[in-house]
């Protein structure tokens, strides 16, 4: 690569996040006009595509996992905030806006991205490999938190319908932020070598930690490239959300007309919010480093759960109206679907195009019983 080709890539991917933090700005109060909109999507399409950029950076120089555990938190953080801004502005559907995006994150990480990825790394490598510990680790982490925040409150009869009454909801915020903490303690600290990228023979099996050091691959960037990226990816982020959130209405009206429930807005608005992780699992994936595309999957499932409900538990002090938190029938068949499948991917260690493919046939019919159901 030349000099002028990088410096032609830094430059853009410097001015994109600032352009679209201007159109954000300018656009903010008034975006009903289609060619707007237009200008706002095609913003919000090259923050997306900034953010994985300036991810990636910033994941080569700190290494794994610390990089897939940068995104999943940066991108969830925010993800919150839009959830937080969205239930305050009132209307229809607020009551479920939290329950439906968690899980629709739920379901695009797990089956969605982990599909996905296992689809094009078999694809092109034949077996992918990855630490089966770490990982299975990672996924019992997930179905713990799903269960305590999103299933039992269905079951629960201290408070009217799928609520959690007061006390319940406390403390599934503090269990849910403890349990997030200490998988992050054990996946940086006590077992990180459980989360790197995996060697394997040729039955796919792992033999060790891959040898980053003879990947090929470029030296990490300096110091000074890494906080400058670090920055723009957090601009990127809250561009790809405030852009998400005013494009918003159009989505609703878009989902009204077209007849689906109001459920599905959450599912647009998390595809968009989900989509940086998305292409950087994807890329990590034909690189075959699969675990790192697992690590940002379950990551950003795990962020999603352990991250947004003890926001939204103290955000609720000064939210007016009821908090559903338990998924309907038909939601808690897909997770606990989703949860054998992934146990079954996850256990062996390796994986087929096969696995991918049955993970993505479980989202696709997410997608089609959220529009249909």
């Amino acid at each position: 690569m030349t000099a002028t080709t990088i410096r032609g890539r830094f430059q853009w991917t410097v001015a994109v996040p600032i352009a679209a933090l201007v159109v954000l700005a300018a656009t903010w109060a008034t975006h009903e006009a289609w060619p707007v909109l237009v200008l706002v999507a095609v913003a919000l399409v090259a923050s997306v595509v900034c953010a994985v950029h300036h991810a990636e950076v910033v994941a080569h120089k700190v290494g794994e996992p610390f990089g897939s555990l940068i995104l999943a938190v940066a991108v969830t953080v925010i993800e919150v905030g839009l959830i937080v801004m969205l239930m305050t502005s009132g209307g229809e559907g607020t009551s479920t806006y939290a329950r439906d995006t968690v899980f629709a994150a739920i379901m695009i990480t797990l089956n969605g991205i982990v599909g996905i990825s296992l689809l094009v790394g078999a694809a092109k490598h034949h077996l992918v490999s990855f630490n089966a510990a770490g990982t299975g680790a990672a996924l019992s982490t997930v179905i713990t938190l799903a269960s305590v925040c999103l299933v039992l409150p269905s079951f629960t009869t201290s408070a009217p319908g799928r609520e959690y009454s007061v006390s319940q909801l406390a403390f599934a915020g503090v269990a849910s932020l403890a349990l997030y903490g200490a998988f992050v303690f054990t996946q940086t600290i006590r077992h990180r070598d459980f989360f790197l990228p995996v060697s394997s023979d040729e039955q796919g099996l792992m033999t060790g930690l891959l040898d980053e050091d003879e990947d090929g691959h470029a030296d990490p960037p300096s110091d000074q490239e890494a906080r400058l990226s670090a920055g723009l990816l957090v601009v990127a982020l809250v561009a790809v959300v405030g852009l998400a959130k005013l494009l918003s209405p159009t989505i609703e009206d878009g989902v009204e007309s077209l007849g689906f429930p109001y459920a599905v807005v959450g599912v647009v608005i998390a595809l968009l919010v989900l989509a940086p992780e998305s292409i950087s699992a994807l890329r990590n994936a034909a690189r075959d480093r699969v675990q790192n595309s697992l690590n940002l999957a379950f990551g950003s499932a795990m962020a999603s759960i352990g991250l947004t409900i003890p926001t939204i538990a103290v955000a609720m002090i000064w939210i007016d109206g009821p908090l559903t938190l338990g998924l309907e029938p038909t939601q808690m068949v897909l997770l606990a679907i989703t949860v054998v499948v992934s146990g079954l991917t996850v256990v062996q260690g390796r994986a087929k195009a096969l696995q991918g493919f049955v993970h993505l046939v479980l989202f696709a019919t997410f997608l089609f019983l959220s529009m249909q159901p």
